[in-house]
């Protein structure tokens, strides 16, 4: 029989992003002691400030800064894993921004499908962080990555995740592996029992939680309205 655990909130923590209760169901990836199921998919800090997510995986689609680093830390709950780059950028910025994350207290760096093998492998040899690495399609060579230094696979194949991982875990029965989960549980729960040890998820923005909470503000006025 399970066992019943209390829940404190606070008067405007009512509002946090709380992740689908099916995540729970992964088996999770222990790093350095802690055991992680659920990964926030985001930079926003005062979503990161504001979750049950066990981790972020601080990933954006512009040039990686320190400063943007330093931010996401600094507010930051929760291990974060930092984004440090792609096969856009150089390989020394690359090596560069991933020694500054572990020097300011991230977990780990991710690095994108684009990265090169020997971009890993310099990684591998300069940082004691694991290095997550992800892949998008189920014809990329995952034993190339592992063999250059991946300690995680993340795999962000939109709707084909559940098959990239299924043949992953079969090449793979014990190996770290994080996917996005879909939108749905359902959704979640077919990625996880393909294989998934932990989950990333995508939050919905500020804008989109304040807008609910603009619109019951609304109504409670729209109840007041005389006759």
């Amino acid at each position: 029989m399970a066992k019943y655990i209390p829940q404190v909130d606070g008067i405007e923590r009512k509002h946090m992003i709380r992740v689908p209760e099916v995540i729970r169901e992964a088996s999770g990836i222990r790093i350095f002691g802690k055991r992680l199921k659920s990964f926030l998919f985001t930079t926003d800090v005062a979503i990161i400030k504001n979750t049950d997510a066990d981790a972020v995986i601080a990933v954006y689609p512009f040039t990686p800064q320190p400063l943007i680093t330093h931010a996401i830390i600094l507010s930051a709950d929760i291990p974060v894993f930092c984004g440090v780059g792609s096969g856009i950028s150089t390989a020394k910025r690359i090596l560069n921004l991933a020694l500054d994350a572990e020097f300011n207290g991230a977990m780990g760096v991710v690095v994108n499908s684009p990265t090169s093998n020997e971009v890993i492998e310099q990684m591998r040899d300069s940082i004691d962080i694991p290095i997550i690495v992800t892949i998008v399609s189920e014809y990329e060579d995952v034993q190339k990555r592992i063999e250059a230094g991946a300690t995680i696979i993340n795999v962000s194949g939109a709707e084909e995740t559940t098959k990239i991982v299924k043949k992953v875990r079969s090449q793979y029965p014990n190996f770290p592996i994080i996917a996005t989960g879909g939108p749905t549980e359902k959704n979640i729960k077919e990625t996880i029992l393909a294989g998934a040890n932990a989950i990333a998820f995508t939050p919905p923005t500020s804008a989109e939680v304040l807008r609910q909470i603009m619109i019951e503000h609304r109504k409670k006025y729209k109840n007041r309205r005389p006759e």
